[in-house]
């Protein structure tokens, strides 16, 4: 864990956000407007956030901000619908009377600079079935991919890498 000069405006800013999106997501949890609800989850969210808010400034992660929490809920949605295209192209391979699969290893090249960035490019990756991340070597992921479709590096980049990484920029950069 990094440690930095963190101001009092970042400590602010941080806990703020934590919290919104900690009650958020307690409010999605419980599914009520009740009084008791409402006062017990805004009890528990800014314990959470005054504990969570000194670890994610530890982390070195940059500061919290509307825009990256915008791109994070965008982020969301298109790993969920890349998840979802991909698993239905793995079930046709296996369903398909020929399998028709080219498995093999492909690089590709991130220009994200953070291992933060980078971890959470490669799980992306790896989360859609049919690609697997091996290693990360510097600014170079190597993938296995199910059906490589191109071989040079800066078409498998735009193949399998820039759908993520063009969200993973304003997130974590």
């Amino acid at each position: 864990m990094k440690q930095q000069n963190v101001t009092a405006a970042e400590r602010i800013k941080s806990f703020t956000y934590l919290l919104v999106f900690s009650f958020a997501v307690w409010l999605a949890l419980t599914s009520t407007v009740e009084i008791q609800e409402i006062g017990v989850g805004i009890a528990v969210c800014v314990v959470v956030a005054l504990w969570l808010s000194s670890y994610y400034l530890r982390l070195g992660l940059p500061p919290l901000s509307a825009k990256r929490v915008v791109f994070f809920c965008v982020y969301l949605g298109v790993l969920g619908g890349e998840i979802l295209k991909a698993n239905l192209d793995v079930a046709y391979r296996v369903i398909h009377p020929k399998m028709p699969i080219n498995p093999g290893v492909v690089v590709i090249k991130t220009a994200l600079k953070s291992d933060i960035a980078k971890m959470a490019l490669a799980n992306s990756i790896t989360l859609t079935p049919g690609t697997f991340t091996l290693d990360i070597i510097g600014d170079n992921l190597l993938i296995h991919w199910i059906n490589v479709q191109v071989e040079e590096v800066e078409d498998a980049t735009e193949a399998i890498g820039e759908r993520f990484e063009k969200y993973l920029r304003v997130i974590f950069e």
